[in-house]
């Protein structure tokens, strides 16, 4: 059996089941979304997930048991075209998943765009670390200024046609199986109804997806067949999401560093060059 921890559940993999325990945060909550995921794509698009297996709610450490889903993450290594167009395809399928009368019923996933405009307004008034450089600074003002003329706030939170979203970028979550080249996503904790704009800046805008050169985000993004107010929104996202990333990576705490050093002044960049 293997065991890894991470930041708010372990899991174990026992040949092939997985069993997934929440330790912190809203465990309850986040065990509902996860299991929400699975039984939802299970039915409506079973083999683009763990299938689910059993939960239990009322355990000292809530549970998720789900199969385990072979092949090996995307992050770490860039990202070629064959993997791209697949990973393109499953996003595809996943989005389209659920019938809208089934995704009505769903709640609008965590730190949809209203729930981040909100937590970076706090985040400004904290302000970064002391140990911010100037670069950072003054892309966190830019990037405020963005925010304060934008019009976010009087927006609908889920513009255009909703989709399932499965609610974390991170390239560690979506599994590539070289047996039959083909792309499986894992970790619904976050899931929820959303946009399709949205999804693909929490994707192309999260650190794993370029701190390693991992995903060219121009390439991946032209798999998608996007209408002009997709595009638009789309444009808006990315702005909305480096700026989340940048509060981020500006109260990282040298001593337990996840990033390499200067990650915060790269992406302080990366924000200016999206709002220019």
């Amino acid at each position: 059996m293997n065991s890894v921890q991470w930041s708010t559940h372990t899991v174990e993999i026992c040949g092939d089941v997985v069993t997934k325990r929440y330790l912190k945060g809203d465990v309850r909550a986040l065990l509902d979304r996860e299991w929400r995921a699975l039984t939802l794509l299970a039915a409506h698009a079973p083999g683009l997930a763990p299938a689910p297996i059993a939960v239990d709610r009322e355990a000292v450490l809530p549970t998720v048991v789900m199969s385990r889903v072979p092949g090996v993450p995307l992050r770490g290594t860039p990202v070629d075209a064959g993997r791209m167009v697949a990973m393109a395809e499953t996003l595809d399928a996943l989005y389209g998943a659920v019938p809208y009368d089934r995704l009505a019923g769903v709640p609008v996933r965590p730190d949809h765009r209203a729930g981040l405009i909100a937590r970076l307004r706090i985040r400004h008034g904290q302000g970064p670390r002391p140990a911010a450089g100037t670069a950072v600074r003054a892309a966190l003002r830019e990037g405020m200024a963005w925010l304060d003329r934008s019009g976010h706030a009087f927006a609908p939170d889920v513009p255009g046609t909703p989709v399932f979203g499965p609610g974390d970028g991170n390239l560690a979550n979506y599994i590539w199986d070289v047996d039959d080249s083909r792309i499986r996503v894992v970790d619904f904790e976050d899931s929820g109804r959303s946009d399709r704009a949205f999804e693909l800046a929490e994707i192309t805008e999260h650190v794993s997806g370029w701190i390693d050169g991992g995903l060219d985000a121009t390439a991946f993004l032209a798999c998608f067949d996007l209408t002009p107010e997709e595009h638009t929104h789309l444009r808006e996202c990315r702005r909305l999401l480096a700026l989340t990333w940048l509060f981020i990576l500006s109260f990282e705490d040298p001593a337990h560093r996840r990033n390499p050093p200067g990650t915060a002044e790269r992406q302080a960049g990366r924000l200016r060059e999206l709002l220019g």
